[in-house]
């Protein structure tokens, strides 16, 4: 009897150690970057918009790696800008091809509307943050 409780004792603690590796996030790296605050803003880069021209952004992300496992992530956010404070939020897309909901009044995406999953808020440049989703 000893020894089948003691079989399922290490057994218990097998599963247990092997559960916390699992639950372990996946890491993202992502550096938010722009052209500068004197670059001029161009007109027609809307999302969505089949054949966008990236070349044209003022601004974007770098996101290393591009893709993770469906699970825990960590995203570690920095904001590589010199002059420019930056945010990163992250929100679920059900259809990448539809717009994001947009206050025009405020020049912004509606972050309750589109399902705000995670965000690092009003990052100084150079500063980083980070949150796990």
């Amino acid at each position: 009897m000893k020894t089948i409780f003691k079989l399922g004792l290490v057994a218990a603690i097998l599963i247990t150690c092997n559960t916390g590796a699992v639950r372990a996030a996946s890491l993202v790296k992502v550096s938010l970057w722009d052209k500068g605050a004197s670059t001029e803003m161009p007109i027609g880069l809307v999302y969505a918009t089949p054949g966008l021209d990236m070349t044209k952004a003022t601004m974007g992300m770098k996101v290393s790696p591009g893709a993770v496992k469906a699970g825990r992530v960590t995203f570690k956010v920095k904001n590589d800008s010199k002059d420019t404070v930056h945010e990163m939020i992250a929100m679920f897309l059900a259809d990448p091809k539809k717009s994001l909901p947009y206050i025009d009044a405020e020049n912004r995406v509606d972050e309750e509307k589109a399902g705000d999953k995670g965000v690092v808020s009003e990052l100084d440049p150079s500063k980083s943050g980070s949150f796990d989703r």
